[in-house]
């Protein structure tokens, strides 16, 4: 199973930037979306079911903002949208789908750069992620929790991680938050296959940045530890440009 991860940054604007063409190439059988900004009477369904997609949303309250979306080919057992903590869900932030014994989230972790409060809020939100997956996992054990983590975890994964230490996204509370996760039993899918390839997911728009590849790898396939021995293969694919962040995929053996 092809599972891609992918925060398009406004699903119409990556739209209208190729992405049909270009899921159409790649194919995934999961597509798992970040930042889709619309409502679910937004939706352009013309464009993704006669590429065999059908598609499950969780939009924000807040219109324009935040979401999460899966679009499969496969049908799901189950779906479920938030984590039923108001406070997150309001904002569209986690979106579950189980296919057989696996079970496959989109999340979008908050971002901390607007300032304190919103930094307290993702450090909380963070806990509480950790928490829900935590539970989710004792009667799902076989989770790809796929998305914008809006962390990088080591100085291989930033392109200036000496200038950056204090920013958000590259803190030594959120780097510290990333080992503890990963320690209770996840797999950070791309590093486990490329364990020393330092490509980045996300390029700022100002500074030309990505042009001189100067990005930060903050989007990820991680996998429990269950799923270690089905992990076939995992990548980030530079090349699509609908968006300030490009897609990261993992395969996953059924």
């Amino acid at each position: 199973m092809k599972i891609i991860t992918y925060n398009v940054n406004g699903l119409r604007s990556a739209i209208s930037k190729g992405l049909p063409e270009w899921l159409s190439q790649e194919s995934p059988d999961v597509l798992c979306l970040q930042e889709t900004k619309l409502q679910p009477d937004q939706f352009p369904a013309s464009v993704f079911t006669p590429l065999g997609y059908k598609e499950y949303l969780f939009s924000a309250k807040k219109k324009g903002y935040s979401g999460v979306a899966i679009l499969t080919r496969l049908q799901p057992d189950h779906v479920k949208a938030g984590m039923d903590i108001e406070k997150y869900d309001n904002e569209g932030r986690f979106l579950r789908a189980d296919f057989g014994d696996l079970t496959i989230v989109s999340v979008y972790h908050p971002s901390g750069t607007s300032g304190d409060e919103r930094q307290e809020f993702k450090m909380t939100w963070l806990e509480d992620f950790r928490q829900y997956v935590s539970e989710l996992r004792k009667h799902r054990p076989h989770l790809v929790l796929c998305g914008d983590y809006n962390i990088c975890h080591e100085p291989i994964d930033i392109h200036d991680p000496v200038r950056n230490a204090k920013n958000s996204g590259f803190l030594p509370e959120e780097r510290e938050w990333m080992t503890r996760f990963l320690a209770d039993g996840y797999i950070d899918t791309f590093r486990h296959i490329n364990p020393d390839r330092q490509q980045y997911t996300w390029w700022s728009y100002r500074f030309n940045a990505r042009a001189n590849n100067k990005g930060w790898r903050i989007d990820y396939c991680m996998a429990s530890r269950e799923l270690e021995t089905r992990i076939t293969g995992a990548c980030i694919l530079n090349e699509p440009a609908h968006s300030d962040h490009c897609p990261a995929a993992v395969i996953i053996e059924n």
